[in-house]
């Protein structure tokens, strides 16, 4: 049953009790004929699919409520408009009703009374786990602050995060490579084959530069201020230095603790359990400015040679002296590739960057992006992967 997938995703209509019941009985209304074992597939589909991504539940519930090519049409109108009412611009197709597809036979609440009631009596009892994190709700948790998010919907977001794939900005070397379309001739190779050719040349080797993946140094505060947010971002930390090889990771509150190694490990639980054994300062006061310097005094003739990417994570409010921090700022701007200043708080709608650390900062930033849930990720994602070739390049502060 090959078929395009679904239709690119809008804003979803607000979550409805029982949405998984709602849905199998809305396909059965269309004609469509679902066992009972389908539903039950269905079901257990979400112990293996990301249920905040869309995509997945569609072909999910594709897969286990679909076995014939010709309903696919009824289906795919079904899905949009049932999870996406705002969406759907036509009715779906009356098909006819077999006595047992009538939907006024079926209106129960929960996933668990429907498939009783159409189970045989020597079926096997199952045990059904009710999944409030559907389809519906994705558009909704994406957007939702991290601060206010319960202990599931920030361990539904961290299992979401772990499945972003990252592409950073690449970077041209110095170092030469072969390439048919390469500009530079191969002036070596060139003579190389002559050599063996007796003197006759029939193409033109070239070479080209090489293209690597820039540095990438993370510094986060886990001060006070950053206590509702510190965790997901060290999450955040994880998933990067999982995937983009070479990435430095630094934290601090009063004093700078490089955590590089900690994020290596491959467990994010673990990676957080050996961040916080070695940094003594979380929640405590902040000193962005003292850090900074120690950073670039200790690190930066290292890490920040080779047109390194540095992203500061703070909410800017700083308790040193802010003429120190407006100057440490502007020469690690000017030391690095691009420098991008992340904030929870900008991602608040009356949010005004008045605070004095991060109004004193704020004209030598590249960009200045928020990081308060999980659409601003996504966001920052595509960011970094079209970064502009050219130091400078696309120069304003990102708003």
């Amino acid at each position: 049953m090959s078929r395009a997938g679904p239709p690119p995703a809008q804003t979803l209509h607000p979550p409805l009790d029982s949405r998984l019941v709602e849905f199998a009985q809305r396909l059965r209304a269309l004609g469509l004929p679902i066992g009972i074992d389908q539903v039950v597939s269905f079901a257990e589909s979400f112990t293996w699919i990301q249920p905040l991504d869309r995509e997945e539940v569609y072909h999910a519930a594709r897969a286990t409520l679909v076995n014939r090519h010709e309903y696919l049409d009824v289906f795919d109108r079904a899905f949009t408009e049932f999870w996406e009412p705002r969406r759907a611009t036509a009715q779906p197709q009356k098909a006819p009703q077999a006595p047992r597809h009538r939907p006024s036979e079926f209106h129960r609440s929960t996933l668990a009374s429907f498939m009783a009631e159409k189970a045989k009596r020597q079926s096997k009892e199952i045990e059904v786990t009710d999944r409030t994190e559907t389809a519906t709700e994705v558009e909704w948790l994406q957007r939702k602050d991290f601060a206010t998010m319960t202990e599931d919907e920030l361990r539904a977001v961290r299992q979401a995060m772990s499945g972003l794939r990252w592409d950073f900005s690449q970077r041209l070397t110095h170092r030469l490579i072969r390439s048919r379309r390469g500009r530079m001739v191969d002036h070596r190779e060139t003579l190389r084959r002559a050599a063996r050719l007796g003197g006759s040349v029939f193409e033109l080797p070239r070479r080209e530069r090489k293209e690597k993946a820039r540095p990438l140094v993370i510094i986060a505060d886990v001060s006070g201020s950053m206590e509702l947010y510190s965790r997901i971002v060290l999450q955040f930390f994880h998933g990067l230095s999982q995937q983009l090889k070479g990435t430095e990771a630094f934290v601090f509150g009063t004093r700078l603790t490089r955590v590089t190694e900690a994020f290596r490990l491959r467990q994010p639980d673990a990676a957080l359990d050996a961040v916080s054994a070695e940094v003594v300062d979380f929640a405590g006061g902040t000193r962005i400015a003292e850090s900074l310097h120690d950073f670039r005094r200790l690190w930066g003739p290292k890490l920040l040679r080779r047109g390194a990417v540095v992203i500061v994570i703070s909410d800017g409010c700083e308790t040193g002296d802010v003429e120190q921090l407006r100057n440490e700022v502007q020469a690690l701007q000017r030391n690095c590739y691009r420098l991008i200043w992340l904030n929870p708080r900008l991602g608040q709608r009356r949010y005004e960057p008045k605070v004095r650390g991060m109004a004193a900062v704020l004209p030598y930033l590249d960009d200045f992006l928020p990081i308060h849930n999980f659409e601003s990720i996504r966001q920052l994602r595509d960011h970094l992967a079209r970064l502009p070739k050219r130091k400078g390049g696309l120069n304003e502060v990102s708003r």
